[in-house]
């Protein structure tokens, strides 16, 4: 896959770096680049230009981010991977392209990880009070369950706005993720600070991919995803993730 060059960086060592995966986003690019400027003077932006055809390479330069181009689209959520990995900053901010979200609203998280919390999530659990209940939704809160963090509901590492320290970022791994459910599971199983911190709606910031996605629905993907991240554990536990077995004598019957 061919990547190009990466555009020079107007900072040498900033505090915070905002990551912003686009793939044909041009409609709301320059309005989320320049709200996650105002979101600290000490901030580098990095948008990972994947697969796009639609001028959103061309705004992101003009707009003075960090600039990463790969000529296919790299899947989803790799691009936080690959901005991650040439991040700067002491805190990375994850956003993405086709959410204008203020930077009022996206400073609490970075504030979150500056007073000592490693995953600063959006308190956003999806739409529960419903008879149906999204598979998304139960999934998340199955594995928060399953973490024994039932407190943090439906909050994940899928959701963005999110934020890590740099000490998380080391601790997982720039490759987990591209696996938002998987990384959050090695976080909380690598005892590193989990909260949720503040609720932003994701789920009515952009109806045109609420539109899209009844159509093309991710909903098998994420649940997948989710499914890794219980493979994962119970390889880093045992049979049971670290359940109890009670008093049952299995040997009896073997």
């Amino acid at each position: 896959m061919k990547r190009s060059a990466v555009d020079a960086s107007p900072w040498s060592s900033p505090l915070i770096s905002v990551i912003i995966p686009v793939m044909n986003e041009r409609r709301t690019l320059a309005r989320v680049i320049r709200e996650a400027k105002r979101v600290h003077p000490g901030t580098e932006v990095i948008v990972v230009v994947n697969g796009s055809s639609d001028g959103s390479l061309q705004i992101a330069r003009d707009s003075g981010a960090r600039v990463l181009v790969f000529d296919r689209p790299l899947g989803h959520d790799v691009g936080r991977s690959v901005g991650a990995r040439e991040a700067l900053g002491q805190i990375l901010l994850f956003i993405d392209a086709d959410m204008v979200i203020p930077a009022s609203q996206l400073r609490p998280f970075v504030d979150a990880v500056k007073n000592g919390t490693d995953v600063a999530l959006n308190d956003y659990s999806g739409p529960t009070r419903q008879e149906s209940v999204h598979g998304v939704v139960l999934a998340k809160h199955a594995l928060n369950s399953l973490l024994d963090r039932s407190d943090l509901m439906g909050a994940s590492m899928t959701a963005v706005p999110h934020a890590i320290s740099r000490k998380a970022l080391e601790t997982i791994g720039a490759a987990s993720l591209s696996v938002p459910p998987l990384a959050h599971t090695m976080a909380i199983h690598s005892r590193l600070v989990v909260q949720r911190v503040k609720h932003v709606d994701v789920g009515t910031l952009n109806p045109l991919r609420t539109r899209r996605e009844r159509h093309h629905s991710l909903e098998p993907l994420i649940v997948g995803d989710h499914l890794e991240a219980i493979q994962w554990l119970v390889s880093h536990t045992d049979n049971r993730g670290g359940y109890e077995d009670g008093s049952r004598q299995r040997w009896m019957v073997r």
